[in-house]
């Protein structure tokens, strides 16, 4: 293995760096979000979906357009992703990639952005309500490519 760059950080200190930025939500504050009306975006590819499932009602954007689609200045953006002050709570499949994910999107000025602690892993084991993955067909945002 050869060294890394002067200044470089691993990926589990941009993690620890993006972390301390969140105020993480974990399944139950999750869904008493969503009653208020926060947006869970759930940033998982289509066959970690299909294998083990999805949470009703979260909006399906995968990873690598997440920002165009939600940067309200954007383009491409989603109808609902116009304004900076929208709560979004972001999942992946464990709550690694949402954490990420979550932070790109405060840089983009979404200061109520965080992410599902544990991601749909947790969501499910504690209890909440799932729906079997591939059962709604296509739900990805496909507006203008970014």
């Amino acid at each position: 293995m050869t060294a890394a760059p002067a200044g470089s950080l691993s990926i589990d200190q941009i993690l620890a760096n993006a972390r301390t930025r969140l105020t993480r939500v974990g399944p139950l504050r999750t869904a008493a979000a969503l009653s208020r009306g926060a947006v869970l975006v759930d940033i998982r590819p289509a066959a970690q979906r299909a294998q083990f499932g999805e949470i009703p009602g979260a909006v399906v954007i995968e990873r690598n357009v997440l920002e165009w689609r939600l940067d309200p200045r954007s383009d491409a953006r989603l109808p609902f992703a116009d304004s900076y002050d929208l709560e979004i709570i972001v999942t992946c499949q464990e709550g690694y990639t949402s954490s990420l994910a979550a932070a790109a999107l405060q840089d983009l000025g979404l200061h109520r952005a965080t992410d599902l602690a544990g991601g749909f892993a947790a969501w499910r084991d504690a209890g909440l309500p799932t729906i079997p993955g591939a059962s709604q067909g296509p739900r990805l945002f496909s507006q203008k490519s970014p």
